[in-house]
């Protein structure tokens, strides 16, 4: 659902980074900050104390985020869920799994952690304003008052029991605890967070008419954010049930377009590249024996003056796990790989042999065939369901979380 973003720090391994749609929400909150609360709050202070506090404020309430989803990330790689890094995009952060949890009880614990966090940290700015109120300038204790009503507020929030939301979860792992099926739990946990997404853009319109036109934007916004992470969560679970226990060579395409390793970049380009639209070729010496792959990054490195005397073989880019897998692969498993690699076709190799290519193209085909026959359900007795209305690019981001 978002874009790589740029990369700020690593705390604790994890990557911070933010999304572009970031700096609507920073802008928002210092001008809100600046002009709204602190003045409501602090009347009579400087214009550039305002300015100060509604920048230094957004910092702290960009600080009380990462805490927030650090805490989910700590808890998830306690239990063995490596985390791809944590995000700030305009709704908030995110901390970003590469699959579900192992079992209820996880599922609880990681959930429960970010909102114990920002309940934390809400009483430690709460401890700090009350040791400074006196001694200390009334811009810091100002800033300490918001970061403890805002720590507390984004805990009550993210309490709802409207799945995505941290209280969503709590939700979706007392259901599988006792439902003992993930699927069903997050159906079931997932149209609860549709709702919830209902209500708030139901609210938005009684803010508008109510004179509010600010506030009815924001609640529309995350009522239709909510609405979709949720209906988004419960397919990707979806995918990843169908996907679970298949071997790759189920999937795979056989008899791939293969490039021989003498032939120039200007022959790859026009002979292949052009003909076959791929990003990546696999690259084939005797007897169908894998010497790596070419694509378009390769390529881009080399000259264009100098296509037509360079060769494939100087640009070939070694077989890694990244780019490689085995026909009895679990299907789960390329998913996986596929999403933290951002590859769109990886090589299936047996002994060393170039055995077939497999695609994002693939898994979509292979889940919609499952779906339509029925071949699959969540173990209630109801079909698991996948959208068929879904545009290929949202099925591209069901896959891949990008």
């Amino acid at each position: 659902m978002l874009g790589r973003g740029i990369t700020l720090f690593r705390v604790f391994g994890f990557e911070v980074r933010v999304d572009a749609s970031w700096a609507i929400i920073a802008t928002l909150v210092v001008w809100s900050l600046r002009f709204g609360l602190f003045p409501a709050w602090y009347p009579g202070l400087r214009p550039s104390s305002y300015w100060w506090m509604g920048i230094l404020g957004a910092l702290g309430l960009f600080g009380s985020i990462v805490a927030h989803e650090l805490a989910h990330s700590l808890v998830a790689r306690r239990h063995g869920i490596r985390m791809k890094g944590i995000t700030l995009f305009i709704f908030g952060g995110v901390a970003e799994m590469p699959h579900e949890p192992p079992n209820a009880r996880s599922e609880l614990l990681m959930a429960i952690a970010g909102p114990i966090a920002s309940i934390l940290t809400g009483f430690l700015s709460y401890g700090l304003y009350l040791a400074g109120r006196g001694p200390w300038p009334v811009e810091l204790t100002g800033i300490l008052a918001y970061l403890a009503w805002i720590n507390w507020i984004l805990a009550a929030f993210n309490l709802l029991p409207a799945f995505p939301l941290d209280g969503g979860r709590v939700l979706r792992a007392a259901l599988w605890h006792f439902k003992g099926n993930l699927p069903r739990a997050t159906r079931i946990a997932s149209r609860i967070g549709g709702g919830f997404g209902l209500a708030l853009m139901v609210l938005a319109v009684l803010q508008l008419f109510a004179g509010n036109f600010v506030g009815a934007v924001w609640w529309f916004l995350i009522g239709m954010f909510l609405r979709s992470a949720s209906q988004m969560s419960y397919q990707q679970v979806v995918v990843r049930t169908v996907l679970e226990g298949e071997p790759v060579r189920r999937l795979m395409t056989p008899d791939p377009i293969t490039v021989p390793p003498g032939v120039s970049i200007r022959e790859l380009v026009d002979d292949y590249v052009y003909r076959h639209h791929h990003k990546m070729f696999p690259v084939v010496g005797e007897s169908q024996r894998l010497l790596g792959c070419v694509s378009a990054g390769q390529i881009r490195t080399v000259p264009r003056e100098e296509w037509a005397q360079r060769r494939v073989e100087e640009i070939v880019q070694p077989c890694n796990p990244e780019n490689t897998v085995t026909p009895d692969t679990d299907a789960l498993k390329l998913l996986s790989l596929m999403s933290q690699s951002g590859a769109s076709r990886v090589m299936v190799v047996e002994q060393g042999r170039l055995v077939a290519v497999i695609t994002l193209r693939d898994l979509l085909k292979f889940i919609s065939s499952k779906l339509a026959l029925g071949d699959y359900s969540s173990g209630d007795g109801q079909p698991l369901d996948l959208p068929a209305e879904a545009s290929e690019e949202e099925r591209h981001l069901l896959l891949t979380g990008r």
